[in-house]
C-alpha cells in the first residue's frame, strides 16, 4: 500500500476553462457518498499520485479523462508518467476505467467512462457499485449530458438516437472501404481517423514516430479496431501504454500490438440483440492495457498480467521470501538426518 509523505506535496494548477470535455455520455463520472473535501486528501499517496489525484478531483463531471488530454494539462508529467500514476490510483481505490452499453438491441452501443472516488475504496466496494451501475448505464444514454454548444437538441428526447452516428466513431461509422478514405459520408475530405491516430502517435512518443507509408499500411488494422466500437483515446493508450525503452521498428512493434491486443467484435446479428440486454452489465478496463473484464475480474482495476507487473516493479512479492528459508530449513534436517551415527 501507499507510503505516509510528510513532505508537501506539488500543488495542481488550477482548472483551465477552456479544459476539453468528453463526447456526451463519456468521460469523468463521480461516485456517490464521499467524505467532504479536505487537506489531508491523498496524503497517503505519492508525490506523482497526489498531484495527479488533485487536479482530477477538482475536474466536472463529463471532463475528458484521457492520458492525452490530463498530460497537457499537467506540465510537471508526460503521457507514460500520467498514465502510471493513473494505475497507481486505480490499485489505490480511487478510480475505475468502465465501458457501459446504451440503448437496446441493434442500437446497443458502448460508451467509455471514468468512476472517480475521492475517498478510496476497496475491490468489494468497487465490485458492489459497479454491478449497480448496469441498471443505471442502460437508463442513461447520451441525451443527458448535453454539451453547452448544442443548445437546440436539448429539449427534445425522442430524437435521441440521432447523435449515435456523429458522437464518436463508435459501433461501425466508417464505411469498410479500403480504396475509399475520402468517401466517410461528411462533408471533409481528409484522413480516417485511423490514420490520423497513427500519424499523431510520433508527435506525442518519438518512439512511436510513424512515415506516411506506415501510416497507411497499420490504417486498416487501426479502422477494425474503431470498427469494433473502441474510441480513438482508447486506441492510442492501448498503443502506447507501457513501452519499452527502445523500439527498433516502430511500424513493425504497432502491428504487433494492433494485432495481439484488438479489442472483441461485438456481437451485431438480431439473434445477438437478446444477449444484448441481459449481459448488458458495466465492463471494467484494466487501467494499465485497456483489457476488459467484469469488475470481480480485475481487482485493483488491473488484468491478471497487469497486476502482476505491477506488483513484481512495486517489490510486493510475498512468496519467494517465505519460499527459501522453509527450503533451507529442510535441507538442513535431511543433512542432519544422513549424517553418519
Amino acid at each position: 500500500m501507499a507510503v505516509r509523505q510528510t513532505s508537501s506535496a506539488l500543488q495542481p494548477p488550477a482548472l483551465s476553462d477552456a479544459y476539453p470535455m468528453a463526447n456526451p455520455g463519456y468521460g469523468k463520472r463521480t461516485v456517490p457518498d464521499q467524505l467532504p473535501r479536505t487537506r489531508t486528501d491523498f496524503t497517503l499517496l505519492p508525490t506523482r499520485e497526489r498531484y495527479v489525484a488533485g487536479f482530477i478531483d477538482h475536474l466536472p463531471e463529463g471532463a475528458s479523462m484521457s492520458v492525452k488530454q490530463l498530460a497537457k494539462q499537467l506540465p510537471l508529467y508526460g503521457q507514460q508518467a500520467i498514465s502510471s500514476a493513473l494505475t497507481a490510483l486505480s490499485v489505490a481505490g480511487h478510480l475505475r476505467r468502465v465501458r457501459c452499453p446504451v440503448g437496446a438491441g441493434d442500437e446497443t452501443r458502448w460508451v467509455f467512462r471514468t468512476f472517480w472516488s475521492r475517498t478510496a475504496r476497496d475491490n468489494e466496494w468497487w465490485t458492489t457499485f459497479l454491478a449497480t451501475e448496469t441498471t443505471t448505464a442502460q437508463a442513461t444514454p447520451e441525451a443527458p449530458s448535453p454539451t453547452p454548444n448544442t443548445p437546440a437538441p436539448a429539449p427534445a428526447p425522442a430524437p435521441a438516437p440521432a447523435p449515435a452516428p456523429t458522437a464518436v466513431p463508435q459501433q461501425r461509422t466508417p464505411p469498410p472501404g479500403p480504396e475509399a478514405p475520402l468517401a466517410p459520408s461528411t462533408a471533409e475530405t481528409g484522413p480516417s481517423p485511423a490514420y490520423l491516430a497513427l500519424a499523431h502517435l510520433g508527435r506525442n512518443e518519438h518512439r512511436l514516430a510513424l512515415s506516411a507509408d506506415d501510416c497507411a499500411t497499420l490504417e486498416p488494422q487501426a479502422t477494425e479496431w474503431l470498427a469494433r466500437g473502441v474510441s480513438v483515446d482508447y486506441l492510442t493508450t492501448a498503443l502506447t501504454a507501457g513501452l519499452p525503452a527502445a523500439i527498433d521498428s516502430p511500424v513493425g512493434f504497432l502491428r504487433h500490438r494492433l494485432t495481439t491486443k484488438a479489442p472483441p467484435q461485438l456481437p451485431t446479428d438480431s439473434t445477438a440483440s437478446a444477449t444484448t440486454t441481459p449481459a448488458g452489465r458495466v465492463l471494467v478496463e484494466c487501467t494499465e492495457c485497456g483489457t476488459p473484464g467484469p469488475p470481480e475480474a480485475l481487482p485493483d482495476g488491473l488484468c491478471r498480467p497487469c497486476r502482476e507487473s505491477h506488483s513484481n516493479e512495486t517489490g510486493n512479492s510475498p512468496t519467494a521470501p517465505t519460499a527459501a528459508p522453509d527450503i533451507k530449513t529442510h535441507m538442513a534436517n535431511l543433512r542432519n538426518l544422513l549424517k553418519p551415527v
